[in-house]
């Protein structure tokens, strides 16, 4: 197994997009905010940031909105949850009795980005907790088995404002072409089965932010568009596995493979 690349010095947060309603997912969205919706026991958010720490990036940015105070719960009381605890009634004090879980390294910051505040726009409202000059952004609906490690390397080597990981899934979102490892145009949403798509997975330098407009700006539209017409966004290309849950058969694909213990995404014991 390759070993973490980010070192405690440099910590490079990771922000995740995790206030959309998930509408096409209205089975199990109508009561929790899609990245809550679990694969085996655990939300897809945390398969998600356990792929992160593998990495060693374990400081996280959650960009809160419909149902938001839900992702807040599960945090306040994960340690609760993930331990066996003796409980003083009384006193209301809490002994922790046993070491339940491996995430005591993270940090997360939950922001509230609004309930219906555009992905670019919640990047927007996220930026005053990001010091760093580069970060990590991706969705809360996703997961692969993407090389961070050489992801992060590949976007150090090109030197561009931005890059995004290229996919090839069945179903299409935003398509880019793709010359040198440079992306010339994004499309979003085109009506073809061909070619690159947008797997999310980007890494970031905070000069995209000027951009974003406003709240009701897309991230996928005009600052992705704006960027590969300015040559500043590479594209790293990733021929393994990637899967979004948009729909209950996509749930359910990702969760049939975790019960059969063929989960690529995992890397962590």
């Amino acid at each position: 197994m390759n070993q973490p690349i980010n070192s405690t010095s440099e910590k490079i947060p990771v922000v995740i997009l995790c206030g959309g309603r998930g509408t096409r997912l209205k089975e199990e969205t109508e009561w929790r905010p899609k990245p809550m919706v679990k694969i085996g026991d655990r939300p897809i958010l945390w398969h998600i940031m356990k792929l992160y720490a593998s990495w060693g990036f374990t400081d996280f940015i959650l960009c809160l909105g419909y149902k938001g105070e839900m992702i807040k719960d599960y945090f306040l009381n994960y340690d609760l949850k993930q331990c066996d605890i003796r409980l003083d009634l009384g006193s209301k004090r809490v002994e922790k009795l046993s070491e339940g879980h491996q995430e005591d390294n993270w940090t997360i910051s939950l922001i509230d980005t609004g309930q219906d505040t555009a992905t670019g726009g919640r990047l927007k409202i996220a930026s005053k907790y990001i010091k760093q000059d580069m970060f990590l952004f991706t969705y809360g609906d996703g997961v692969a088995n993407v090389d961070i490690g050489k992801l992060v390397k590949y976007h150090r080597q090109k030197q561009k404002w931005a890059t995004v990981t290229a996919v090839r899934p069945s179903s299409r979102y935003g398509e880019l072409a793709i010359a040198d490892g440079i992306a010339e145009a994004f499309s979003e949403k085109p009506q073809t089965n061909e070619g690159w798509i947008n797997g999310g997975f980007f890494v970031l330098n905070r000069k995209v932010f000027d951009l974003i407009d406003d709240e009701q700006t897309n991230w996928e539209n005009e600052p992705l568009q704006r960027l590969a017409q300015m040559g500043q966004l590479a594209t790293y290309q990733h021929d393994g596995f990637w899967q979004c849950m948009d729909t209950y058969r996509e749930m359910e694909i990702l969760n049939e493979l975790w019960e059969r213990d063929r989960a690529p995404w995992r890397r962590w014991e």
